[in-house]
């Protein structure tokens, strides 16, 4: 039981880095054949565009199992409570929250422009 943990550990270890290799050197191939001739900027080596691998995962996110992302499942369980709760209220309780819901998040000249609206 031991070496089939281990196995798979190693097997999961080994495809990360021959993936890491493998986007690293398309990228690496697709910098040096576009940006010195665009715009003519330098050439990079394999552990540089490693590091852009890495600045992009930390700066993009991406690579996940198509599940979507965390803010993504986040926002659908939000939304369900809140119009869980919207439903169960009272009208004189949607009206009062949606003025303070406007008076919190609008500026000045929103509110303004949506009293004039509303009086024509």
């Amino acid at each position: 039981m031991r070496s089939f943990a281990f196995y798979r550990i190693t097997k999961f270890v080994l495809m990360v880095i021959a993936g890491t290799l493998i986007f690293s050197a398309i990228i690496m191939y697709l910098w040096n054949w576009l940006i010195p001739e665009l715009f003519t900027g330098p050439t990079i080596t394999m552990i540089q565009a490693i590091g852009l691998l890495i600045l992009a995962k930390i700066l993009f996110g991406g690579w996940g199992r198509g599940r979507g992302s965390v803010f993504h499942s986040n926002h659908h369980r939000w939304r369900k409570r809140f119009e869980e709760k919207w439903e169960k209220m009272a009208p004189q309780e949607r009206e009062k929250f949606r003025h303070s819901f406007r008076s919190r998040c609008m500026t000045k000249q929103e509110d303004k422009d949506t009293s004039d609206a509303g009086s024509t």
